[in-house]
């Protein structure tokens, strides 16, 4: 079941090296991590308690949100079997000019393997870009993110940025194997209202 999110945006959402795909997150480790996440949020006093939540269509699913120096972050909660499923987060980029920081985060994901190929993280990326972010890729992705990327670019504009110096220079939407493999290139998927132009102007991508 592919899962949509919500119309009504949280506020957080409205405001707004390289490209290795071989990152592996072992099952224990994960396991451990989401279930101390999970603890947090049901912790009073606890800066991870009372945080807002939506439901999804899902009626075992609800998604919490924070915003955190710039940086979002989305809890999948299955409310049924009191755990959490997974989350994605939308990092800033240290690499990129103090204008682009203003619009683009690098978002990471972690689910549990048993919430994993039922649209989670489909779903919220399409969120951030639904509510006009631009997504760059960070300095490594997994085979996963890799191919959830190509999925979007169906629906939103995918093309590939060279970033050096702090400074955005567009490729194209195709580029060699050669240059996919350079240490400098990124993928770059933009939000719903952006245009090449606009994202250029804003950015001072060139």
């Amino acid at each position: 079941m592919i899962l949509t999110l919500p119309l009504a945006l949280p506020p957080w959402l409205s405001r707004l090296t390289e490209l290795r795909i071989d990152v592996h997150h072992g099952p224990k480790r994960l396991d451990g991590e989401i279930a101390s996440i999970y603890d947090r949020i049901r912790k009073p006093g606890d800066r991870l308690h009372g945080i807002p939540r939506i439901p999804l269509d899902d009626p075992d699913l609800v998604i919490r949100h924070r915003e955190a120096d710039g940086e979002f972050y989305v809890y999948v909660e299955d409310v049924r079997r009191r755990q959490l499923a997974g989350y994605t987060v939308f990092n800033r980029l240290i690499e990129v000019h103090r204008r682009a920081d203003r619009y683009v985060r690098a978002p990471h994901s972690k689910y549990d393997p048993q919430y994993q190929r039922r649209g989670l993280a489909t779903a919220i990326y399409r969120w951030g870009l639904d509510a006009g972010l631009c997504m760059l890729t960070g300095a490594r992705q997994s085979p996963a993110a890799h191919a959830l990327w190509h999925k979007l670019a169906a629906r939103y504009e995918l093309g590939y940025v060279d970033l050096r110096d702090k400074t955005l220079t567009y490729l194209g939407p195709e580029i060699s194997p050669q240059v996919l493999g350079d240490l400098h290139t990124r993928m770059l998927l933009l939000g719903r209202g952006w245009t090449l132009g606009k994202f250029s102007a804003a950015t001072g991508m060139r």
